[in-house]
């Protein structure tokens, strides 16, 4: 086998077994909160597929380095249930995202959800720089649950919004969250000091991650009645283009952190390239 063979296979099998170590955390961390991951919508795979996420994405880290960015993105999609799939009218919706926030600023929890939002925020403050920090994480927290709610008003399709508009609401996605949280948890010095600038970097690369994400769910969504960027009156055409200009001006974006943080910037260019090859989309 050649060396630039062997040199890949041995990080592919690196990378797998870190998401194996991940799963097993994120499966421990899953049973600590009774009733918040029913198995019919957190399957295997699920678990799976976000460990094998983070550690594509940050092959270099140890488990313990990606433990906050996968506890974060699991907490996303158990938001995000409950918003789409329990919530029944807009004063639930609006009670879970003053929870939340109210337990992101030290209130006691008083649900699963919250519960586990507390133990995430609890682990990002033995960082020590999470108070000088933990303003841009709240603020980052209020504007995905915002966008989560306005896209559950979307989906009630009383006020069905533009293409434009779908795609600015991308943090619904929650990918940004996740971003933020893993930078101040296991970030190097130069990430935490500059997360204002990697903010509208991640951002980017999250509105293409929003798009992708729709096209490989479409059939799901239809059938959950969910909102898919499809139902808008776009074509799938339509959508790639727009997928092929996010994904050349996040390049640009991300080019100009590569000598400042190398490791940032091969984490958010793989965070999209993982994702594209897992969903069998053409790049």
């Amino acid at each position: 086998m050649p060396d630039g063979e062997l040199d890949e296979a041995f990080e592919v099998g690196r990378a797998c077994a870190l998401a194996a170590e991940c799963g097993r955390d994120l499966r421990r961390c899953a049973q600590m909160y009774g009733g918040l991951f029913p198995a019919a919508a957190f399957d295997p795979d699920l678990y799976t597929s976000l460990t094998l996420a983070g550690a594509f994405s940050s092959p270099w880290s140890t488990a313990g380095g990606l433990k906050v960015a996968n506890r974060a993105a699991l907490w996303v999609l158990a938001v995000d249930r409950l918003v789409d799939h329990t919530s029944t009218d807009r004063d639930q919706v609006e009670d879970l995202v003053h929870d939340c926030l109210a337990v992101a600023d030290g209130a006691v929890p008083r649900a699963a959800v919250t519960r586990f939002l507390a133990d995430l925020r609890d682990e990002l403050d033995t960082v020590e720089d999470f108070g000088r920090l933990h303003g841009l994480w709240r603020d980052q927290l209020a504007t995905m649950l915002t966008a989560m709610a306005r896209a559950w008003v979307w989906r009630d399709r009383r006020d069905v919004p533009t293409f434009g508009r779908y795609v600015d609401n991308a943090d619904s996605r929650g990918s940004c969250f996740v971003d933020l949280s893993h930078w101040i948890y296991a970030g190097d010095e130069w990430a935490r000091r500059h997360l204002d600038e990697l903010r509208p970097v991640s951002a980017h690369v999250q509105r293409y991650l929003h798009l992708l994400g729709d096209l490989a769910s479409y059939r799901k969504d239809v059938n959950w009645g969910d909102l898919n960027v499809l139902m808008l009156g776009v074509s799938r055409s339509h959508v790639a283009d727009a997928m092929a200009e996010l994904e050349g001006e996040a390049a640009d974006l991300i080019g100009g952190l590569r000598e400042r943080s190398p490791r940032t910037a091969a984490y958010l260019r793989r965070r999209m390239g993982f994702h594209a090859g897992f969903h069998g989309v053409a790049r």
